[in-house]
């Protein structure tokens, strides 16, 4: 008999799927999946041995630690609903690991429904993708108890490259929607980089490496620089995230009266994709906004009208 805990993933999109697979693949015995898209948890499920579970409170019952990776603050809600369906349903004793991207107020409001409950609920934010998860090097950020973080330590450096305790219980969530607010802002303003370079004739090869050798440099550069220049928009974060959580991060400074005008107008362009049907593609697709061959010749006729 195994003395790891019983692992149950609630939300097998891209990230909760990988995520499920790696610790599987280490060794940790995935019991039990939930997804609303059944079709997505059933692939889990044939690839871990789980169990597809018809309702939320079966996870809770036939998992120790339930790993949730949904979507956003009213499918947190929803799953730990204090009435009808819930992982709050017998959750004495367990453990809850939230890695969605929510408002930092509601990992707060989790974790005091979690405790009324008799369980215990840690937020684990990501700041990698979907390649990262599968091969267990997530960069996490943990907010809760510290006593919480310590019980699932061990599970969580199995996901993870880097892990980093925050504080308490809405602190990574804080910090994570500052990493990915900075990262928008660098994506926007390399896309507008790229595009005016495309409008100039510049040799768009010549142009990125000029960048990565000068303080133009960034990340988002590496990762996401090839893909704008080639129009290779696959989905590792998409563009309605990165208005999402652009938005989360305006929140926390409209709450302390701060204006945030760069991090104002990136939202604003990925609301725009959005707007353009746009918003399936990676956030690095907001390049479509910025060349004038693509979306920003309709845009700029628009605005020069």
């Amino acid at each position: 008999m195994s003395d790891l805990p019983r692992i149950g993933i609630v939300g097998t999109g891209r990230m909760g799927a990988n995520m499920a697979l790696r610790l599987h693949d280490v060794g940790y015995p995935v019991t039990v999946v939930y997804d609303t898209s059944r079709p997505a948890a059933t692939a889990v499920a044939k690839e871990t041995g789980a169990k597809v579970a018809s309702t939320l409170s079966e996870v809770t019952r036939d998992a120790d630690v339930i790993i949730t990776v949904v979507s956003d603050d009213d499918a947190m809600y929803r799953i730990f609903a204090e009435s009808g369906d819930s992982l709050l349903i017998d959750a004495k004793g367990k453990t809850f690991v939230n890695c969605a991207t929510v408002t930092p107020n509601v990992h707060v409001e989790v974790q005091n429904r979690s405790e009324r409950a008799g369980a215990h609920s840690l937020e684990a934010c990501m700041a990698s993708s979907i390649p990262q998860a599968r091969n267990g090097t997530l960069y996490l950020m943990v907010g809760g108890k510290p006593e919480v973080f310590a019980a699932v330590e061990p599970m969580l450096k199995k996901l993870s490259a880097s892990l980093r305790y925050v504080g308490e219980a809405g602190r990574a969530a804080q910090v994570k929607a500052l990493v990915n607010m900075v990262m928008n802002i660098n994506t926007a303003g390399l896309a507008e980089g790229l595009g005016l370079g495309d409008a100039l004739g510049l040799d768009l090869e010549m142009l990125r490496e000029v960048f990565s050798q000068t303080g133009a440099n960034s990340r988002v550069l590496e990762t996401d620089g090839a893909d704008m220049q080639n129009r290779e928009h696959d989905v590792y974060f998409s563009a309605e995230h990165a208005a999402k959580d652009s938005g989360i991060a305006l929140s926390l400074a409209r709450d302390r009266d701060l204006a945030l005008p760069l991090a104002r107008a990136t939202y604003d362009q990925y609301e725009l994709m959005k707007s353009l049907g746009l918003g399936g593609l990676d956030k690095s697709g907001v390049s479509e906004l910025s060349f004038l061959s693509r979306h920003g010749q309709r845009l700029a006729e628009e605005t020069h009208a």
